[in-house]
C-alpha cells in the first residue's frame, strides 16, 4: 500500500513522448508517470545536492517543485551548483534555478522561495507539498524539516555529504526512524563550509531523486529503515539497518 495518496494527473501526447523511455520501466509505467505529474515536492536548498535533485525531478516530470534557498550566487558555488551560471553571479539562487528548470521542462510549476527553511516558515512551506527532499547543509534546517514532516506526516528524503562521503535515508513518519532518532543532538563536528566535489554531491543527489520518484510512484525498494553509506574514495556502498528511538522527542508519540 502506498504511503502517499497522490491523485494521478492525465498526460497529454507531448508528455507521453517526452517520458516514453521511463514509462517503459517495469512496475512504473504510465500510472507511475501520472503520479509524478500530480506530485509536488519541496527541495530545500538548490546547492550542490539540491540543484541536481531539482533537475532530475523536473526532467522526470514531477508536476510542481517548491524551491527554498536564500542568498545570491557566489563564485564558490559554481563548482557544484549546476543550476547556477557565471552570468547570474550576484543574483538570486532560486531565480537562477527556476530559469534553468523552466528551460528544461516548461510544463513544470515552480514556487521559488528566497529563504532557507527555519522555525517560522517551515510549516507553511511544507504544507504546500506531498514530499520533501532535504538537501540543506545545516542541521538547524534539517531538524526543522524533520520536525514539521513528522507533524504533517510527509515523507522526507534526507541526503547529506561531506568530502567524498555521503549518506541517504527515506523517512516515513510513524513507520521509520526520523532524523532526530539518528541525531538526537546537533553533531558538534558539522560545519557550514566543508570540502566538496560537485561529482560527489551530484551522486547522492541522483540517489535522492531516485528515492523520491520511487516513493511517489510506489514501486521498487526504498531506503525505509535503512541508511545508505557511500565512500566514493573507495567506491564502496553499504546499507545498515536503523531503528526508531522509543525516547525520541520528535516521533516517539506517533
Amino acid at each position: 500500500m502506498s504511503y502517499l495518496n497522490i491523485p494521478p494527473h492525465d498526460l497529454n501526447d507531448e508528455e507521453r513522448a517526452t517520458y516514453e523511455w521511463q514509462i517503459w520501466v517495469p512496475e512504473f509505467g504510465e500510472e507511475g508517470q501520472k503520479k509524478l505529474r500530480g506530485a509536488s515536492v519541496l527541495v530545500s536548498r538548490v546547492g550542490g545536492l539540491g540543484s541536481v535533485v531539482a533537475y532530475e525531478l523536473a526532467a522526470a516530470g514531477v508536476g510542481k517543485l517548491v524551491l527554498a534557498h536564500g542568498g545570491d550566487i557566489k563564485p564558490s558555488d559554481l563548482n557544484r551548483q549546476l543550476l547556477m551560471t557565471h552570468e547570474a553571479l550576484g543574483s538570486s539562487r532560486v531565480a537562477s534555478a527556476e530559469k534553468r528548470l523552466k528551460e528544461l521542462n516548461p510544463r513544470l510549476e515552480i514556487v521559488s522561495i528566497p529563504e532557507n527553511i527555519n522555525e517560522e516558515n517551515a510549516a507553511g512551506i511544507i504544507e504546500q507539498v506531498d514530499l520533501v527532499v532535504d538537501c540543506a547543509p545545516l542541521f538547524e534546517e534539517r531538524f526543522q524539516m524533520n520536525k514539521e514532516c513528522v507533524r504533517q506526516r510527509k515523507p522526507l528524503i534526507d541526503c547529506a555529504m561531506y568530502d567524498m562521503e555521503a549518506q541517504l535515508t527515506t523517512i516515513l513518519p510513524g513507520e521509520t526512524p526520523c532524523l532526530s532518532c539518528l541525531y538526537p543532538t546537533h553533531p558538534e563536528r558539522w560545519k557550514r563550509e566543508f570540502p566538496v566535489f560537485g561529482a560527489i554531491s551530484g551522486t547522492v543527489a541522483c540517489l535522492g531523486a531516485t528515492e523520491a520518484i520511487k516513493t511517489i510512484a510506489n514501486f521498487g525498494e526504498t531506503l525505509t529503515n535503512k541508511l545508505l553509506l557511500c565512500d566514493l574514495r573507495s567506491m564502496s556502498f553499504r546499507k545498515i539497518s536503523i531503528a526508531k528511538n522509543p525516547e525520541c522527542k520528535i516521533c516517539s508519540n506517533i
